[in-house]
């Protein structure tokens, strides 16, 4: 059996539920952790990776642009921090 992988115009049911579950986890009456291990039967540092892909495809910030486009925000700001934060370090 051959896996097809989405194209950048279109989202898998994977992808689909990933979004899905990033605009609702919140509301959970889990941790967020044990929620993704259940529901995507993966690690957390998998569904990470995952997540990150997806929320780089065209075809996502058509299913969800206003997740889409808090995740990417959020994902920037992580990665401004560490890089000022590596910054500082060196200079001191």
């Amino acid at each position: 059996m051959t896996e097809q992988h989405p194209t950048p115009d279109t989202l898998d049911e994977r992808d689909l539920a990933i979004l899905q579950f990033e605009a609702t986890w919140f509301m959970l009456d889990e941790d967020r952790h044990d929620a993704i291990r259940a529901r995507f039967a993966c690690s957390v540092e998998d569904y990470n990776l995952d997540l990150n892909r997806v929320i780089d495809l065209p075809a996502a910030l058509l299913a969800d642009q206003l997740v889409v486009r808090r995740l990417r925000r959020h994902r920037d700001r992580r990665r401004r921090a560490l890089i000022d934060g590596a910054a500082a370090g060196e200079q001191g």
